[in-house]
């Protein structure tokens, strides 16, 4: 299992960066979307509706592995369910990005998940950019389904609602929110043209052979 590296206060800071990048790189609209960083035994996330640019390092909500928020301090994002429910299937995850990014998002209204219409797919780690079913937001159900999504994949599509990147530290998890919204506006504009031609599922794996030694790989 990976941790976030840094001292508490540096991640705490880390998690806010990665919040308002979220707006200022337009992936998300006021107080929408929700970023975590995983500590100790358990997480680091953004409180429930308060605006970025109004957070303080000390805003920032632990939650432990059995889903108790620290006493005294704010209520944790409405989503803290599937953060934990991300990391619980994925040990090598130490930070996840949720968004409702705008061409992820409406390839997710239309129930559409990404496939291998582009090599780089693969950046999410298979042949495809799944969607897991819709459920309403902050339950259990939602938790469940994001797990489902995450298992093989490090992104999916959440169906009428946006899209969730996992990363092996912030600055990856946001990357590849960023490159889901790339692939789902790529995709679109492919779809607006003709039925996009896929590359075969043998072609897919042999771009994934070469993904896991290409660039600076996860700890």
């Amino acid at each position: 299992m990976v941790e976030q590296e840094g001292d508490e206060a540096w991640i705490r800071q880390q998690v806010i960066d990665t919040a308002l990048a979220l707006n200022q790189d337009g992936l998300s609209q006021g107080t929408s979307g929700n970023v975590s960083a995983r500590w100790r035994e358990g997480m680091l996330i953004t409180p429930s509706a308060v605006p970025y640019a109004d957070l303080l390092p000390a805003d920032i909500v632990f939650v432990d592995a059995a889903g108790v928020p620290a006493a005294g301090g704010m209520q944790p994002s409405s989503e803290w369910r599937f953060h934990l429910a991300a990391y619980s299937v994925r040990p090598d995850a130490a930070a996840i990005v949720h968004c409702h990014s705008c061409n992820a998002t409406a390839l997710a209204c239309a129930h559409k998940a990404i496939p291998a219409f582009h090599y780089m797919v693969a950046v999410a780690g298979g042949h495809d950019i799944p969607l897991v079913p819709y459920a309403i937001f902050g339950g259990e159900q939602l938790a469940e389904n994001v797990a489902e999504g995450l298992k093989a994949r490090k992104a999916c599509l959440l169906a009428n609602h946006g899209q969730v990147a996992c990363g092996s530290d912030l600055p990856r998890a946001l990357a590849l929110a960023h490159e889901v919204e790339a692939l789902a506006a790529q995709y679109i504009k492919a779809l607006a043209v003709g039925e996009p031609k896929l590359l075969a599922s043998d072609e897919m794996d042999r771009v994934l052979e070469k993904f896991a030694t290409y660039g600076q790989q996860w700890k």
